[in-house]
């Protein structure tokens, strides 16, 4: 997504979530707080197409129940490790192979 100025970001990651197969949440303490992670979380969470197809990486310890309850039940991915593990765990979810 590429932002240019004066235009309406909220709809620009409107469209852009309707247009995207898998949805992908980084949690940090920051997007635990952010209002914005918490709408776009609960659009997935409430979209057929997004059944087993919500990935929630740990970028940094955070208490991600705050952020929705329904996380609690996802297989996280943890971040906090090398570069390439967290790309061959992600790629591994999506079926594909990790070339370094």
């Amino acid at each position: 997504m590429h932002l240019r100025g004066a235009q309406q970001w909220q709809e620009e990651i409107g469209l852009a979530l309707r247009r995207c197969d898998w949805f992908v949440v980084i949690l940090t303490p920051q997007a635990v707080r952010s209002m914005w992670v918490k709408r776009e979380l609960s659009y997935a969470l409430i979209q057929r197409r997004f059944q087993n197809r919500i990935v929630p990486v740990v970028r940094r310890k955070c208490d991600y129940e705050k952020l929705h309850w329904a996380l609690a039940s996802f297989q996280m991915v943890n971040a906090a490790g090398d570069f390439a593990g967290v790309c061959r765990e992600l790629l591994r979810t999506w079926g594909l192979r990790y070339k370094a």
